[in-house]
Order: C-alpha cells, then structure tokens, then sequence
C-alpha cells in the first residue's frame, strides 16, 4: 500500500462506500453484529473497568493533593473528579486504549484474512467482502462504546469515593457533595457523542488498514500497527474538533 496521504484518503473513502452500502441479506449482518458486540464490546468491559477505577482514585488523590489551601473548599475535589471523568478521561482516553485493543484485534482479523485469500474467495462468491466484514464491526462498536463510557464514568467516580473512605485524604462525604455539585446533563451527551464517533473512527480505520494488508504475516503486524497509531492520532484530532463545535 502505498504512503501517500491522498491515496490512502481516497482509498479509505471509496472502502467506507462499498462498506456502508445496502446489505443484502439484513438477517446475516444482524447475527454478526450481535457477535462482534460480544467479541469487541463486552470482552473490554474488563479492561475499561480497572483502568477507569484506577484513574478515578488517582485524579482524586492528586486533587486532593494539589487544593490543600484552606480557601478552598474540599468538596471541590469531588467535583474536580467528576468533570475530569466526564468531559475527558471516559470518552477520550478509554478510546485510545480500545484503539489499542480493539484496534489491532480488528486489523489483525480482517489482515489475516486477506493474506490467507478468504476475502478473494468471498469475492469470487458474489459477497460485498468488505460490508460483510467491516459494517457489523462498525455497528457494533458504536452502539456499544457509549455504554462502556457510561461505565468508565460510573466506575471512575466509585473509585474516587472509595480512595477517599480507605485513605482519609477527603471527607467522603464533601467528595458525594462535590460530584453532585453544578452538574451539566449535556457534559454526558457530549462525551457519548464523542465516543460514538471515535468508536467509527478506531473500527474503519482499523478495518481499513487489515482490509489492504498484502504480503505475509509481518505486513498484518504492521497493518495492525499502522491501524493504531492513526486511529489515535485521528482520535486526537476529533477530540479537539468536537470539542470546539460542542462546548464553545
């Protein structure tokens, strides 16, 4: 596959048009997407769970640490925690680490398929190769994703107050207050947006890069590779973008 950024743009763009084309046989697309919820979406929960309660207790440690003057009240802390969780850590960053994970899981799958010619053959049977094997991905992800935000967010703020009940650094009832305090309903429809969209860019792009893998098992690797490090950096570029439009 050749480097050139506006041929792996339109390259990209002609792939997401044979992918979001009319399925033909809707019954088969939806058995895959329940499959690929299953495999993409409910096997990260694990992953999202720990790194979010982890994040929780430290974002409120290091608050805690940072707002000792007595001017300030404790309860800021909480929600501090709160916003942090919200507008940035459980849409953005839990995005980068299912980049990682799902990301290369999806480049690998699809790479190993074009490199052992099951796409070929699925072509030579009249099948649309890659709706069939990107859109229930596609689908999957971005159904599923804003709910595994809505756990990291959950979770985030548990281990917040949970940090504060087993160290004592913040009364865990001023931390309760704090979450509670000036809360912005929109602040979740934001992030849920943003992870809808990043859930688009991490499986297409990823779908992408596997899609075109040619050569041996070192190209998948390297597709996989390829696959993450852009949806990241596409990622980063959207955050800021959705970001301006939404919040400003």
């Amino acid at each position: 596959m050749k480097n050139n950024l506006f041929d792996l743009a339109g390259r990209y763009f002609i792939l997401m048009g044979k992918v979001l084309s009319k399925p033909e046989k809707r019954s088969i697309y939806g058995r895959r997407i329940l499959a690929e919820i299953a495999s993409l979406g409910l096997n990260s929960i694990g992953i999202v769970a720990i790194i979010s309660v982890f994040m929780g207790a430290v974002i409120t440690i290091q608050m805690a640490l940072n707002l000792e003057s007595p001017f300030i009240p404790k309860y800021l802390i909480g929600y501090a925690a709160r916003e942090s969780m919200l507008l940035e850590f459980s849409s953005t960053v839990v995005a980068l680490i299912l980049a990682g994970k799902v990301g290369s899981n999806i480049a690998s799958e699809i790479g190993t398929m074009r490199i052992t010619e099951q796409i070929d053959a699925l072509e030579i049977m009249g099948v649309n190769s890659a709706s069939y094997l990107i859109l229930p991905k596609i689908v999957a992800t971005v159904l599923f994703f804003p709910f595994l935000t809505i756990l990291s967010m959950g979770i985030g703020v548990a281990g917040g107050y949970v940090v504060c009940v087993l160290t004592g650094i913040v009364n865990p009832e001023a931390y309760i207050v704090g979450v509670q305090s000036d809360f912005k309903p929109f602040y979740i429809t934001y992030s849920l947006i943003k992870s809808s969209t990043f859930a688009f860019i991490i499986t297409s792009i990823s779908g992408f890069y596997g899609y075109y893998a040619n050569g041996n098992s070192l190209e998948v690797g390297r597709a996989s590779t390829q696959a993450v490090v852009v949806s990241s950096i596409v990622i980063l570029i959207f955050n800021l973008i959705l970001t301006q439009v939404l919040l400003t």
